[in-house]
């Protein structure tokens, strides 16, 4: 992997140019956001690594920039900020991981590793589906309709999240069994019923129109009735 290091603090920035070089990779350092920006912009790098709390230029501004100039190079943010919030955020403006600090040196290797394959391979998997005025963010674990929160359940958000990534398709029971609930055989219960039950009274309750559809016989779709 060729990588660039933006971090301000030069003992740390000397640490992982050298870890990175012994683990048979190239590093290039810069000091300050305003640097790490023109590299960035200027160098082929497989993965970008950016603290977060920078001179000239803080971590997420420069992310946001890279990201407005069409710069998709992977980044994975450093930051001794690791609450929710702050993950949220630095995913939000462009990041595409996000790792706390005190970390080691190890994870951040692996995880490097991955987002430089991912860009051989290609592109990352979406983290936002939206169908109508519906809308389910992976990140933050969110959900909302016209704008209105959602509060789900952890199954009933893996269900969502399921039947808005195949939008517009039938997804079988077994499907569901499979994906949303890891069974590899059918345990003859109403366990999918009594869910989607539940959730449509969540996310269609109080709606001009229903967004998710029972199809008698074949299995179930999220799609915008009005179309």
């Amino acid at each position: 992997m060729k990588l660039l290091i933006v971090e301000d603090d030069t003992d740390s920035a000397a640490y992982l140019v050298k870890a990175f070089k012994e683990a048979g990779h190239v590093a290039d350092h810069a000091a300050d956001g305003l640097d790490g920006y023109a590299l960035a912009r200027e160098g082929d790098y497989d993965v970008l690594i950016i603290d977060r709390m920078l001179p000239k230029l803080d971590g997420l501004s420069l992310i946001h920039g890279l990201r407005e100039q069409k710069v998709e190079t992977p980044v994975l943010i450093l930051s001794a900020l690791g609450q929710v919030d702050d993950r949220v955020k630095g995913l939000r403006a462009g990041g595409d991981d996000y790792l706390p600090k005190p970390y080691a040196f190890s994870e951040l290797l692996a995880r490097a590793e991955v987002l430089a394959r991912r860009r051989r391979t290609g592109p990352v998997e979406e983290t936002r589906y939206r169908v109508a005025d519906l809308e389910l963010d992976r990140l933050s674990h969110t959900v909302a309709r016209a704008g209105k929160p959602i509060e789900l359940q952890p199954r009933e958000f893996r269900l969502l999240e399921y039947l808005m990534k195949h939008a517009g398709q039938v997804v079988t029971r077994t499907m569901l069994l499979e994906n949303v609930w890891d069974y590899h055989f059918d345990p003859q219960t109403n366990v999918i019923d009594v869910h989607l039950s539940r959730l449509r009274g969540k996310v269609d309750r109080g709606f001009d129109r229903p967004l998710i559809h029972t199809v008698r016989g074949a299995g179930y779709v999220v799609r915008d009735s009005a179309r």
